[in-house]
């Protein structure tokens, strides 16, 4: 979702006549996206201000504006905490942001927009903002915004507000016209993607219906979504990914705890029974569907037996990939008061050694899913040479699984957006390797959309943070 929101205010910049530079001591304005899920994020993005700040001693003419959920949450602090920032934007209030650049440059100081909760989505203001992707086939488009589950340790309702469904025709347009400029794959997002349409019962409009809608433009290869909430991923949603085709087969469903007590702590609204419902009724209609989580280890008065239920969940569920995290306690959420009163507390040497210990586990189910791939064929969206080896080139598979392969020669004949079948030589945990089997086909759109887009991508890599 940052990602997607750095894109949006690289378009809204561009649209005041700004342009990219290559790394902070060359630019006018300097703009840091940040997170809050955990207080390492945080920590991060007051560390880069701390660079910029000092930079900016050299430089008093430089701008810096801090944005995303750090600037939701802490507002006005923030310019008490790092003296050197002179624009503050929530994640609520990005189309706010020219504004506020203008109104800095004219020598306001400490200039801020953030709202607490909006009426309508951010993406609905903001619809005649064309995006400065970072990728020449693959495209995020938010559907959903904000979150109503309030789960004990997370900081996201406090920082996206309350769940806002995009209007389809939206969804649809920006869809479509990704599609005419040769993208290849869409990926829907929110913080919870499956709860499309929740909010707005009187339409019955959800994401298989979206699903449904979108499967029907032409130019699409591939659709994905993500972060599904087990509560909302019902029988008719698996029931689109199993009957669209272009629809991967990929499910991104956090369980953040195998303990029914953690989980009921936590807030979650499902037991460890309920969840493996739900995976299972997955693996019912899609054998070979691509099943990622989320954890939380530490979690306030989490017991040794509890930990070990949440490795037990993990062997049971055979994950292709997961997220993981010690807990990290956010000051304004149920569990970090419970924490700020000295409840449950568990040391950070424990919480490190549990995340090894879960890490550890997955990390081999990953590698034990990735080798059933070897010498088998798996077809591959190709995104362009690989960052690590220039002479291979990378892509991923419908289960997300990324691929470096070695191309097929002449090197002409592949281009980023093309489908190639590709054989796998050596599986890794988190990665695949092989070659290219058969002539990639011609890509749907015309190679110089495809050549512009790459161009593009590669000068604004270094650009972007």
């Amino acid at each position: 979702m940052n990602r997607n929101d750095s894109e949006l205010m690289l378009g809204l910049l561009a649209r005041e006549g700004f342009r990219q530079a290559a790394n902070p001591r060359e630019a006018d304005l300097v703009v840091l996206n940040s997170c809050q899920i955990r207080a390492q994020a945080e920590d991060k993005a007051y560390s880069y201000l701390g660079h910029w700040n000092t930079l900016k001693k050299h430089r008093p003419d430089l701008k810096i504006a801090l944005t995303g959920c750090v600037a939701q949450q802490t507002g006005e602090n923030a310019f008490s905490r790092s003296p050197g920032v002179d624009i503050v934007v929530g994640t609520q209030n990005l189309h706010d942001l020219p504004a506020l650049v203008r109104r800095a440059f004219a020598g306001e100081e400490r200039v801020m927009a953030v709202d607490r909760q909006k009426s309508r989505s951010s993406y609905d203001m903001m619809e005649d903002v064309a995006p400065v992707r970072q990728s020449a086939v693959s495209a995020w488009v938010t559907i959903i915004e904000g979150c109503d589950y309030f789960c004990t340790y997370c900081v996201v309702p406090y920082t996206r507000g309350r769940q806002i469904s995009r209007p389809r025709e939206s969804i649809l347009a920006e869809a479509r016209d990704l599609a005419a400029l040769g993208y290849r794959e869409i990926t829907l997002l929110g913080q919870t993607v499956d709860s499309y349409g929740r909010d707005r019962p009187q339409e019955a409009y959800y994401l298989a219906h979206l699903l449904h809608d979108l499967h029907a433009i032409e130019g699409l290869a591939r659709i994905r979504f993500m972060t599904s909430h087990p509560l909302d991923l019902d029988d008719a949603l698996i029931a689109a990914v199993a009957d669209l085709p272009r629809v991967m087969a990929y499910f991104h469903l956090p369980m953040q705890s195998g303990d029914d007590d953690v989980l009921a702590r936590m807030k979650r609204g499902y037991t460890a029974a309920q969840y493996f419902e739900r995976l299972d009724a997955i693996r019912a209609r899609l054998p070979h569907a691509a099943i990622s989580g989320d954890f939380i280890v530490g979690f306030p008065g989490e017991t040794e037996a509890q930990f070990e239920r949440t490795i037990e969940a993990v062997t049971r569920a055979r994950f292709d990939g997961a997220n993981t995290a010690a807990y990290s306690p956010r000051a304004q959420t149920p569990a970090g008061i419970w924490e700020s009163r000295g409840e449950g507390v568990i040391s950070d040497a424990v919480k490190q050694d549990r995340l090894q210990r879960l890490n550890t586990v997955i990390t081999a189910q990953s590698l034990a899913n990735n080798q059933q791939f070897e010498g088998q064929q798996v077809e591959v969206l190709v995104e362009g040479p690989s960052k690590r080896n220039a002479q291979r080139w990378t892509g991923r598979t419908e289960g997300n699984k990324v691929v470096n392969f070695d191309p097929p020669q002449p090197l002409g004949a592949l281009s980023p957006g093309q489908l190639v079948n590709v054989f796998i030589e050596k599986a890794f945990p988190f990665s695949l390797m092989g070659y290219c089997v058969t002539p990639p086909p011609a890509p749907s759109a015309s190679p110089e959309i495809f050549t512009e887009n790459t161009q593009r991508t590669a000068a604004l890599a270094d650009a972007v943070r």
